[in-house]
């Protein structure tokens, strides 16, 4: 990701027409937004939340700069006295938020921004870019490793990502969720997460003799050496590779396992597996790929398929059974005064809130609440924190080693059925009833200012 500096503008226009009006209208007053998602997509049960850190540094180092207000001015569209606004505008308010790597169901607030109404309403458009993005991959992710039932699951994803930024984001919330490794080497190198890669089947055809690719690969690299053995007969390419294994074996070195890409990999990896069996190589792990998901790898399990590990690409990287959340951003809170909207199908809760999360007697997640903050319900854990206060990160943000621990330890404490990969069982989440009173009151009052003389104005034209 760029510096926040150059990305001012990665906006949707609207954010900027609506500030300019804010300004003019001189609507300064503080307002409070809250993000969350209104549904489940297919085959889903619980969501893993990712993308906070980018979201955090992004509103820490928010500014127009020249560039940015010279294009603005190109547009024609801006008053100069809102120009000369934005060339010193910063983002002062507070983000309260539900940690990375932690679990979130539909429909609870799962970040929601207070500051000076421009500065809030300006951050939507990214904070749902890398919220939604992140948010979705992960618990994408996570469908993959709870399918993989203990084996090993990488990222390949990165050539089929949908961009520099994406492939880079898929890496780190699928490592959140429990992905041990990926191919990405960017990704590895900004954070910190182990690389892992074996080789092409354009590497193995290069060769006149698949044997002396084997031998080529394993030269390089004697003490790492991971062979596809699928470029012409997975089953040939097996007994090559325990050919050349015996010959590492003479000179002290070990061949660390062959990769499988293509075919009824259960049947073949089965083969596979008794080929270096028999050969006393049982040490010899076996990797799948292709094309897989967390429906292949629950099939793969069911059938007892012989993997150590697999790697996950396309499919993961864009969620590709589920390629977007309907995640939200809206107003709750304007001037001390709560809000909301009663549009059909989106309607949603006013006021700050907080999410109260219930364990039962083994410490097993049993249900969430839906509260307003400030609210206390007696042994309910808060989710939501204080991330953020005037505009400044609050406290060293946690490594993504930290993460990866704070999901995987949540994980186990949710029920089997609601992480079932097909018809998963809802999780329930409650709103108390506070909350319910306040919007049944807003909704009422809204009812009476905006709906009602409509009704009246109707039935003086003759209307029933």
């Amino acid at each position: 990701m760029e510096n926040g500096n150059n990305l001012a503008l990665l906006t949707d226009l609207y954010e900027l027409t609506m500030a300019q009006c804010y300004f003019q209208s001189g609507k300064g007053q503080p307002a409070t937004f809250s993000l969350f998602v209104r549904a489940y997509p297919p085959n889903r049960g619980y969501l893993v939340a990712a993308g906070l850190k980018d979201v955090l540094d992004f509103l820490e180092a928010l500014s127009f700069n020249q560039e940015s207000i010279d294009y603005l001015h190109s547009t024609r569209l801006f008053a100069a006295d809102f120009l000369d606004y934005l060339r010193s505008l910063k983002f002062t308010g507070d983000v309260w938020a539900l940690p990375e790597g932690r679990l979130f169901f539909k429909d609870e607030p799962i970040l929601e921004v207070t500051a000076p109404i421009i500065e809030a309403q300006i951050a939507e458009t990214f904070v749902i870019n890398q919220i939604n993005l992140q948010s979705l991959i992960a618990t994408k992710a996570a469908r993959c490793v709870h399918a993989a039932r203990g084996r090993a699951v990488v990222d390949f994803s990165l050539r089929r990502a949908h961009g520099i930024d994406a492939g880079l984001k898929v890496a780190r919330a699928s490592h959140i969720a429990g992905f041990s490794g990926t191919s990405n080497v960017l990704a590895g190198q900004r954070y910190g997460i182990p690389v892992v890669g074996t080789m092409a089947h354009s590497f193995v055809s290069s060769f006149e003799r698949e044997i002396d690719a084997f031998r080529s690969f394993v030269s390089s690299f004697p003490d790492n050496s991971i062979l596809l053995i699928d470029t012409y007969d997975p089953l040939a390419g097996a007994r090559k590779a325990v050919e050349v294994a015996r010959e590492m074996a003479a000179r002290g070195e070990k061949l660390r396992g062959v990769r499988i890409d293509s075919g009824d990999l259960a049947v073949i990896a089965r083969s596979v597996r008794r080929i270096f069996d028999e050969a006393g190589l049982s040490d010899v792990k076996i990797i799948g790929s292709g094309g897989l998901d967390e429906y292949d790898l629950e099939a793969l399990a069911e059938a007892n398929a012989p993997y150590d590990s697999y790697g996950v690409g396309t499919r993961m990287g864009v969620s590709g059974d589920a390629p977007w959340l309907d995640m939200a951003y809206k107003l709750v809170e304007h001037n001390g005064r709560p809000v909301l909207k009663l549009s059909t199908g989106k309607a949603y809760y006013p006021g700050k809130k907080q999410i109260f999360r219930f364990a039962d007697g083994q410490g097993r997640m049993k249900k969430d609440v839906i509260d307003l903050r400030g609210e206390a319900l007696n042994g309910g854990e808060p989710l939501l924190q204080k991330m953020m206060e005037k505009g400044k990160t609050r406290g060293a943000y946690p490594s993504l080693k930290e993460l990866r621990e704070r999901f995987l330890g949540e994980f186990e404490l949710l029920d089997q059925e609601v992480k079932a990969i097909r018809d998963p069982k809802v999780y329930p989440v409650d709103t108390s009833l506070q909350l319910k009173q306040l919007n049944d009151e807003i909704a009422r009052q809204v009812t009476q200012i905006e709906l009602e003389p409509g009704v009246h104005a109707h039935r003086e034209l003759g209307e029933s």
